[in-house]
């Protein structure tokens, strides 16, 4: 099989709405000079000196009006996404669900967790333990959830009392501009946060300079890397969630046509382009063949769709021509390097990011695919003996992020699941992403966590308040 790799997109950089069933460049955003900038970074450190000293119930009520903007403008929000990164609208709109469950987790637990802890109180002294706002944080975001990315950085910083300037993706231009929206609506002030196209030499600037107090980064190892070690020089506070590559265990099923259809209708999920999609399938060799060819014949069966008419049994482009490219390379190495490619992976003869999805086996630990992020709709299988060789290989990744294990006996995806060295262990479930459960991972997949409580525990000063009464 030939994988034509050629781009036919074209030749535009930099922040612009550019969509992926066509490669039609719809519109161009300027990047902000270096005056602006440092503007902005004043507007934010000025907002910030008002903001932290608003009541934690203030702060959270603005939270409650903006989970209801984005309620109110859900149809148009999703609009906007599908059309610049080509999630389907149904998908963003599930996405926007979750903004809105952020928002409210926030705004009504926000105030117990940034309350006061008191360490010790008797005749002789008063300790304790306070939880205060940084300051002014950089966040850093992806396309491929536009909305809910930003929602958890910024929800639970914004009720702690810490402003934000945010950097989103050059290929969603719109959804940050409508999301900037939708806080300054909600009776964010003006401010305390703002959205920002600016070029990577410019963001290594604004890390560097004194009135940022903290980075959070969602993106690629080596986006991560980069930022981290600018942070570091600077000693700047980093919270950094990478890539993954997520395998999820299957040790028994009842019905394994069944557990075959789950696992790839999870790993379609926005065309497989999520941190914590299923990107390696470990079978057991019971079921193995069996499973393999119930994917393959649903793989198969899925055809092209358009994400703004969502339906059963739909494919949809990828992100960008750049992305479709570069998981085209992947998959022919995979291929040259002894992997079979069993349905799929080939670029449509159509203008747009289309790849078909597509099914690879034989993947050994000599290939680069073995350790490699498939961010796309690939569907890899791996064959194992048992629960030793499950862990064994589910483990030998850089990456941490998050894991599941299947079995009837649950028993037995217990004691196989608390053996994953992963930020997110599963039982019996493909995630469990939701406001209230923490989210991040481990090794190459990053540091720090958001979501739940310790959503509100990274970028907080701890300060002790100790008071003498001798």
């Amino acid at each position: 099989m030939s994988y034509p790799i050629e781009s036919n997109a074209p030749s535009v950089t930099g922040f612009r709405t550019q969509d992926p069933r066509t490669n039609e460049v719809l519109e161009v955003f300027d990047y902000l000079s270096d005056e602006q900038v440092s503007a902005a970074l004043a507007a934010a450190q000025e907002a910030s000196t008002h903001w932290k000293t608003r009541s934690v119930a203030d702060r959270a009520d603005i939270a409650y009006r903006v989970a209801d903007l984005i309620h109110e403008r859900r149809a148009e929000l999703a609009q906007i996404a599908a059309i610049e990164i080509g999630k389907a609208v149904d998908q963003v709109d599930a996405e926007l669900q979750e903004c809105v469950d952020i928002c409210r987790y926030y705004a009504e637990h926000g105030p117990r967790f940034a309350a006061e802890e008191i360490l010790s109180d008797d005749k002789n002294r008063r300790a304790v333990l306070q939880r205060r706002p940084l300051g002014v944080l950089l966040g850093i975001m992806p396309w491929n959830f536009p909305y809910y990315q930003v929602a958890r950085f910024v929800a639970p910083n914004l009720v702690l009392g810490n402003s934000i300037v945010l950097k989103h993706a050059e290929t969603c231009p719109r959804s940050a501009l409508a999301l900037e929206q939708v806080f300054l609506d909600g009776g964010v002030p003006e401010g305390v946060y703002q959205n920002m196209f600016v070029t990577h030499g410019q963001i290594e600037k604004i890390i560097a300079d004194d009135r940022i107090q903290g980075v959070s980064l969602t993106g690629s190892e080596r986006a991560g890397a980069a930022v981290a070690a600018t942070a570091g020089s600077y000693l700047k506070k980093v919270v950094l969630e990478l890539g993954g590559s997520d395998a999820h265990i299957y040790l028994s099923a009842a019905d394994i046509r069944a557990a075959a259809r789950q696992a790839v209708d999870q790993r379609m999920d926005n065309m497989g382009q999520a941190c914590t999609s299923n990107k390696r399938l470990l079978v057991h060799e019971g079921f193995y063949d069996e499973f393999v060819d119930e994917a393959v014949q649903y793989v198969s069966s899925l055809e092209q769709g358009d994400p703004l008419q969502p339906r059963q049994g739909t494919y949809y482009p990828l992100s960008s021509e750049a992305a479709a490219d570069n998981l085209i390379q992947q998959l022919q190495r995979a291929v040259d390097q002894g992997a079979t490619l069993l349905t799929g992976g080939e670029r449509l003869n159509a203008p747009g990011a289309w790849v078909r999805p597509a099914v690879l086996t034989d993947v050994t630990e000599s290939m680069d695919a073995y350790r490699e992020e498939f961010f796309g709709p690939v569907v890899t299988i791996y064959k194992i003996r048992n629960e030793e060789d499950a862990v064994t290989m589910a483990n030998d990744s850089p990456f941490g992020l998050a894991g599941a294990v299947f079995s009837e006996d649950r028993t037995q995806a217990e004691r196989v699941a608390q053996q994953l060295d992963v930020g997110m262990s599963h039982v019996n479930i493909g995630g469990s992403e939701a406001a209230d459960m923490p989210f991040g991972g481990v090794k190459h997949s990053g540091f720090g966590r958001e979501l739940g409580p310790l959503g509100m525990d990274e970028f907080v000063n701890k300060r002790l308040y100790y008071i003498n009464k001798t």
